[in-house]
């Protein structure tokens, strides 16, 4: 009962004097709105060939989308889980994703978000986005095929009631299937428009399905071949030609595409590394209980290694030779299919065929030796002879191959050439070169610096686009800039990263597309320094003058001015001793004009003062140096504050009123009117030390440096200004107001008009002192002091927090121009948002959860921050921005993003792609009219047509959408079905024709003669006596034609409506056909009159 009332009471005591400041957890939203870089995590590939899009799926839930311009954009799944399956719905503005839990997952890249999810119970193991629509083809583990339709109207991803289990194509084909047979590939026909599916199960069953027709085309897989090697290959190829027994039926099938680009052929992969090259033409289609099946030489065999273990084929993509009209040569790109524990490489067959398909020749082979492990590849659409290629490799690193060099590669008779793929140039390069450390720096708007330096950016004209180096261009020009511009206000934010080759970049971090300024190499024209190129350790930049400040490794300090538009090069080389100036030659650009250097150990901190007239420079062995940059000459330099020489690790300079008369008990008046205000330096060192010195002489302020008792380590020093502590979060036992009891130990000295302006200034300064808070962030606690404490000798804290875990990093923020939060980085990449001056904790968040990142060592030293709360943070190859304040806009978003889907390129493919179907369908009509007049002609009895299972029909998307409105084998019919349809077109001619075609038989030309002769034959067309006879159905058909999914009694039912159906149809039947009776007869009456009339005439008068 004490505990809890002790307890009450101090809840009480805590809201009645504590504030937990003016942050609110509604005033933050963490969000990324920058970044750069291509994750580690990066396994699969996809890419949009009009968009011109690349993108990176991830094993963590993340997707990179990168097109021209500096345009990437990061989307990040609510779980973290990998993708296994990427496609974009081409030239529509979506990206379809798959995750390893069976997520379907639609992105809106125009709004760079989660579109809608669709969660499949089934586990699928097969899926395909159809070209040019919003259909999507599944596959899954229990051998179902069905189809997905993305409404984009009402963002809705809706499984279509379109699905064929694979009992049912073993009913159709009459062929077995096992049980819960996976499947493994689902490829739309090349040339089908959809029409045509191409599924693929994992025991090496392949089917060719009509949609259309809803009937199975061709079958291969499904008997044991006798396959031979019947592959010519030149020495250089080095593929084994040894005839073996290949039994299909025990071969899983672990990847396929098309190798040609009329769908004549298909290329499969085996798990045991072989790899058959399917026919899929054939002069018949397929026809259940038909005894022949494939033959050998349907199939033809290609091994990469004649190795007894060999590694599966994971990857098989194939790219059409430009140069051949035969659409079946090209390049077989396979990854795979070597022998177990030979390099990692990706091999490249060159492909030719016979005018007739009966021979293959391997012309060339070509092993590309990957940098790294293989994680997934994509070609690109011809620019050149061949395609381009794209190949991603473990971490993350994506590598470009441009058709010139693959064309080249192809071309020479080496298996291995050296060559090397281009890497991928990096926006904000992180890891070639490595950076160091950076700065993110705000300039105000409408400035003078401001339009300098958009000046400078204009002048160098370095452009967004990547450069690759040679006549190579960069394949990805998608996305649209934002028609928002820094031209009318200028630069307002600059990114600058120093690197460890001594060089220095600065970009234009204005909007959301970051553009590159200038480039600052470490050399200095015309003179050798020693050290200039060592790492870069320090940076910090001045906006009002425009100039950036490097220090680097080997304790130099290189001072640049952005803006030097004086004629003047005279660089000044400045040490402890001496100080030497040299002429350099002019030239153009920004060039440094002033090194110092004084220790030859690391710089630490570097800090402008005065409007960036001076600098402050700290050094790992301790000192620190205050250096004028007008006279290029060092002020003063400080001895290390403690023995043990620790790196100071924070400077922070402020200025306060006569601070000096805080340390006498008099009042010196001339004192006062001779120095009126004081800078005071604060110097934190590593081993948690403040010292306070005189920002002008470097004279020591503090009686006593403070120093903790519990040996620590220090992260940062914060001054806080304006703060006032409640008694309840004070740790003094009894608060004082610090001005008044001054004042009253003030009035009892004499003083007269002009000591009462002295004494008022002071009482100020003692004010604001006393209102000065300083805080000391260490790996383990965080201490608040107060300035006056600091400065009169007494270290005791008035607040003190124990850190949960091991902090690394913190950055204070703004809001409303007051400094109101802090932001602590724990080693577990932890992220804590604490408000101030309390301490107290408002939000807790993660890398993780942000970014999908783990922490890192040492990635503290490259995170740098704004007051507005914009935090830079890099880890690898990636560059993330992320901004914590809800109210805070400075990148002006969404208007300043950049749009990933093009509307007008996206308007203008889809006119020339209906151009091109009009076309296309007008040849077609010309040719089933010209064949109809052909087929009329011969006359008499039908002939049976063969056709070619790779002439796909001609179909569209809202013929497929109807389609897929309902089950398949729903509108199959019995045959006299086909009779009605006959029937009906029948009708369509006039029974009393002949009456009007006699009467002006005179007037007939030679062509209307030879169609009267025919007239009769084209009439009875088909009606044979061969055909007379029903066709007998087996009991397969006619289960597949009335399957239906229900129960007894809706079977029953639909039976029954068959029935009625049948019956009304052959009334109507018999009804047409009394009425064609009784037209014959009219007709034979008329012509006998005819023959009476005309036997009296003789031919003279006809």
């Amino acid at each position: 009962m004490f505990a809890k009332r002790l307890l009450q009471k101090a809840r009480h005591h805590k809201q009645q004097f504590v504030q937990l400041g003016n942050m609110e957890i509604a005033d933050l939203d963490i969000r990324v709105v920058v970044h750069y870089g291509i994750p580690s995590t990066a396994s699969v590939l996809a890419f949009d060939p009009i968009q011109r899009l690349l993108a990176i799926g991830t094993l963590d839930g993340r997707i990179k989308v990168i097109g021209g311009d500096n345009i990437e954009g990061l989307l990040i799944s609510p779980k973290q889980l990998p993708y296994k399956y990427l496609e974009f719905i081409q030239n529509r503005g979506f990206l379809v994703s798959v995750s390893t839990d069976n997520d379907i997952q639609v992105w809106d890249l125009e709004k760079r978000c989660l579109a809608c999810c669709l969660t499949l119970d089934s586990n699928i193991t097969a899926f395909s986005v159809i070209c040019g629509s919003y259909f999507i083809f599944i596959g899954d583990e229990y051998g179902l095929f069905s189809v997905l339709k993305y409404e984009c109207e009402n963002g809705k991803l809706v499984q279509l009631p379109y699905h064929i289990p694979a009992n049912s194509f073993a009913e159709v084909a009459g062929i077995s299937i096992l049980e819960h047979q996976p499947i493994v590939g689902v490829l739309p026909q090349a040339c089908s428009s959809g029409s045509r599916v191409l599924i693929a199960y994992q025991n090496g069953l392949i089917i060719l399905w009509d949609i259309l027709e809803a009937q199975i085309v061709l079958i291969r897989g499904d008997k044991d071949l006798q396959v031979k090697h019947e592959v010519d290959s030149p020495s250089n190829c080095h593929l084994p030609n040894e005839p073996s027994e290949c039994h299909i039926e025990e071969k899983e099938i672990s990847a396929l595409c098309w190798a040609s680009s009329s769908g004549a052929l298909l290329a499969v992969g085996y798990v045991d590394g072989d790899i058959l090259l399917w026919k899929t033409s054939s002069d018949t289609r397929f026809s259940k209980g038909q005894e022949d099946g494939p033959s050998n030489s349907d199939v033809i065999k290609l091994q990469i290694s004649s190795a007894e273990r060999r590694l599966p084929v994971i990857v098989l993509q194939w790219s059409k030779n430009n140069g051949s009209r035969n659409d079946c040569d090209g390049q077989l790109f396979i990854y795979g299919g070597d022998e177990i524990g030979s390099d990692e490489v990706l091999t490249i067959l060159s492909l030719e065929w016979s005018s007739g398909m009966e021979t293959l020749r391997c012309v060339n082979r070509v092993d590309l030796t990957l940098p790294g492990s293989f994680a997934d590849m994509i070609l690109l659409p011809k620019t050149g002879p061949t395609d381009a290629l794209f190949v991603l490799t473990n971490p993350g690193q994506l590598h470009f191959y441009d058709d010139t060099t693959l064309s080249m590669v192809i071309s020479q008779q080496e298996r291995k050439p050296s060559v090397f793929p281009v890497e991928i140039p990096m926006v904000i390069p992180t890891a070639d070169p490595n950076l160091t450390v950076s700065k993110l720096s705000l300039l105000n708007p409408g400035e003078k610096s401001s339009k300098a330096l958009l000046q400078l950016a204009s002048a160098g004209k370095l452009g967004s686009a990547p450069f690759l180096g040679g006549n190579t261009k960069w394949p990805l020009t998608g996305g649209v800039p934002s028609q928002l511009s820094a031209e009318d206000r200028g630069v307002e934010r600059v990114y600058i990263g120093g690197y460890q080759d001594g060089s220095v970049r600065i970009w234009d971090a204005t909007l959301p597309v970051l553009s590159l300024i200038c480039i600052l190499e470490g050399e200095v024209q015309g003179t050798k320094v020693t050290g200039s190129y060592a790492p870069v350790s320090a940076l910090d930049f001045c906006f009002q003058t425009l100039s950036l400040a490097v220090g680097n490794e080997c304790g130099q300090v290189q001072v640049y001015k952005l803006n030097d538009s004086s004629d003047s090069t005279n660089f000044h080389f400045v040490t402890e001793t001496e100080h030497e100036v040299h002429v350099l030659p002019q030239g153009k650009g920004t060039h440094c004009g002033v090194v110092f250097s004084l220790f030859n150990t690391p710089v630490q901190v570097l800090q402008f003062a005065n409007r960036g007239t001076k600098v402050i420079a700290a050094f790992g062995c301790g000192r620190v140096a205050m250096l004028d940059l007008s006279l290029a000459s060092v002020l003063f330099l400080m001895d290390p504050p403690s023995v043990s020489s620790c790196p100071v690790i924070s400077v922070t300079l402020t200025s306060f009123t006569n601070t000096q008369n805080l340390l006498s008990k008099s009042i010196l008046e001339s004192e006062l009117s001779e120095n009126p205000t004081k800078e005071l330096m604060l110097i934190l060192t590593r081993d948690t030390g403040i010292n306070i010195v005189d920002g002008v002489t470097g004279k020591k302020m503090n009686a006593q440096p403070l120093h903790l008792n519990k040996a620590s380590t220090a992260i940062s020093m914060y001054v806080l200004e304006g703060h006032v502590l409640e008694p309840g979060l004070s740790n003094e036992k009894h608060p004082r107001d610090l001005s008044n009891k001054s004042m009253q130990d003030d009035t009892s000295i004499s003083i007269n008009s002009h000591e009462t302006e002295t004494h008022s200034m002071l009482a100020c300064s003692v004010e604001l002192l006393s209102n000065t808070l300083v805080l000391l962030c260490s790996v383990d606690s965080l201490r608040l002091y107060r300035m006056k404490s600091l400065i009169q000798g007494d270290n005791k804290s008035v607040h003190k927090v124990n850190l949960p875990k091991m902090c690394c990093w913190t950055t204070t923020f703004k809001q409303d121009e007051k400094v109101c939060g802090l932001v602590l980085l724990y080693q577990t990449g932890v992220i804590e948002i604490r408000s101030l001056p309390d301490l107290e904790l408002v939000k807790e968040s993660s890398l993780m959860s942000i970014l999908r990142w783990n922490f890192k060592p040492n990635m503290e030293k490259t995170i740098s921050s704004t007051d507005n709360g914009q935090i830079v943070v890099v880890n690898g190859c990636e560059m993330g921005l992320i901004s914590i304040l809800a109210s805070e806009n400075g990148f002006r978003l969404p208007e300043s993003l950049p749009s990933f889907h093009d509307e007008v390129l996206a308007a203008a493919a889809d006119a020339a792609m209906s151009f091109s179907s009009t076309e296309g369908k007008k040849q077609g009509n010309a040719s089933g009219v010209f064949s109809g007049i052909i087929k009329g002609l011969k006359g008499g009895k039908a002939v049976r047509r063969t056709e070619n299972v790779t002439a796909t029909p001609k179909s569209n998307i809202t013929d497929l959408d109807g389609i897929f409105s309902r089950p398949p084998f729903s509108d199959l019919s019995v045959p006299v079905d086909n009779q009605e349809q006959l029937e009906l077109s029948i009708d369509d001619i006039e029974i009393d024709e002949p009456l009007s075609v006699a009467s002006t038989s005179f007037h007939m030309d030679k062509n209307n003669k030879r169609e009267k002769g025919t007239e009769r034959e084209r009439l009875f067309e088909g009606a044979t006596t061969n055909d007379i006879h029903p066709k007998v159905r087996t009991r397969e058909e006619i289960v597949a034609t009335y399957r239906k999914t229900g129960d007894a009694s809706s079977a029953a039912a639909h039976a029954k409506d068959k029935l009625l159906q049948r019956q009304e149809k052959l009334e109507r039947i018999s009804r047409r056909t009394e009425e064609l009776q009784s037209g014959a007869e009219d007709f034979a009456s008329l012509a006998n009159e005819l023959v009476k009339t005309m036997e009296g005439r003789k031919w003279w008068k006809i």
